[in-house]
C-alpha cells in the first residue's frame, strides 16, 4: 500500500477530489464519509489504468454515476505511462421508483447464467413494475413499435400478457430462445401448476441442513441475517409450508424439496 500511495497517490489532487460531486454532496449534507469511500475513486482509476496495462483495454463504459472515476482513470494512465484510454458513459437506468438497476442492488440483474439462472433471468422482467413496460419493452426487446405501443396500453390483468412478452424477448435476447422457453414453461408449471419446473434454480446438499444456508446458497438472501429476517417475517416456505423457526432444517435427499421466499422467488433443495 505504500508504494501505491506513493506512485499513483501523487497524481491525484485532494482539492480536487473534493470537488467532485460524490464527495461535494455528502460534505455539504454533513453525511459521514469514510477513508475508504473518499479513495474508491483512485482505486478505480488505478484498476482502469492495470487493466489498460496487462490487457490491453482501451475503453471503460460506466453509468453516467461513474463519470469523475472513469475520468481519473483516463488522467492516471495518460500521466503514468502515456497511454489514451477512453471513457463512454450512459444515462443511470432507474426503474419506476427511482431505483437504480445495478449490481449494488438486490436482485441485480446479472447476464450470465453462472451469476443468475435462466428462470431468475426471466421472472426479473416478469415482475416489471407496471409503469416500467413500456419503457423496457422498447430499450430491452427488438418488438416493432406498434405492438410496443398496444402492449404498454393494456391494463389490469391484461398487463401481466405484457409483461411475460417482455420476459421472453428481453431473456431470448440475452440468453437464447430456447432458454426463454424454458424458463417461461417453468413459470407456468411454479404458479398456475404448482409443481416444480426444470429451470428452477438449485442448492445441492448433503443430509440435513439448515433453511437459512439454502435461501443464501439459492441467491434469496444475500447474508444468514437476512435469511433469518425473512424467515421470521413469514416469507419462507419449505415445500408450500410456512416456516417461522429461524433455526428449522430441510432434509436433501430423494425428491428435490422446493424452497420459496415470498411469492415470486422459488428455487430446488437437492441431494449433492
Amino acid at each position: 500500500y505504500i508504494p501505491f500511495l506513493r506512485e499513483v497517490g501523487q497524481h491525484f489532487s485532494v482539492n480536487r477530489m473534493l470537488s467532485f460531486d460524490s464527495v461535494k454532496l455528502r460534505l455539504d449534507r454533513e453525511q459521514s464519509l469514510s477513508f475508504l469511500e473518499f479513495n474508491y475513486m483512485i482505486l478505480q482509476a488505478y484498476d482502469f489504468r492495470e487493466l489498460s496495462q496487462r490487457h490491453g483495454v482501451r475503453l471503460q463504459m460506466g453509468g453516467s454515476d461513474q463519470w469523475g472515476n472513469i475520468v481519473n482513470g483516463i488522467e492516471l494512465a495518460r500521466r503514468m505511462d502515456g497511454t489514451e484510454v477512453f471513457g463512454v458513459t450512459t444515462p443511470l437506468l432507474t426503474t419506476a421508483d427511482g431505483q437504480k438497476m445495478g449490481k449494488t442492488v438486490s436482485g441485480a440483474v446479472w447476464l450470465h447464467e453462472d451469476q443468475l439462472p435462466h428462470f431468475d433471468y426471466w421472472q426479473f422482467w416478469r415482475n416489471t413494475d407496471d409503469r416500467d413496460v413500456g419503457r423496457f419493452l422498447r430499450l430491452f426487446t427488438d418488438l416493432p413499435e406498434d405492438e410496443i405501443a398496444r402492449l404498454e396500453k393494456l391494463e389490469g390483468a391484461e398487463i401481466n400478457e405484457a409483461k411475460k412478452i417482455l420476459a421472453n424477448e428481453a431473456t431470448a435476447m440475452c440468453r437464447g430462445r430456447e432458454a426463454a422457453e424454458q424458463a417461461a414453461e417453468t413459470a407456468r408449471k411454479t404458479f398456475e401448476e404448482g409443481a416444480s419446473g426444470d429451470a428452477l434454480p438449485t442448492f445441492a446438499a448433503s443430509g440435513e441442513v439448515a433453511l437459512v444456508d439454502v435461501l443464501v446458497g439459492l441467491g434469496f438472501c444475500a447474508s444468514k441475517g437476512e435469511a433469518r429476517r425473512l424467515i421470521k417475517q413469514g416469507g419462507a416456505r419449505v415445500a408450500g409450508e410456512k416456516v417461522s423457526d429461524e433455526a428449522a432444517t430441510v432434509t436433501a435427499g430423494g425428491e428435490p424439496v422446493r424452497i420459496s421466499a415470498g411469492k415470486k422467488h422459488h428455487g430446488l433443495l437437492v441431494a449433492g
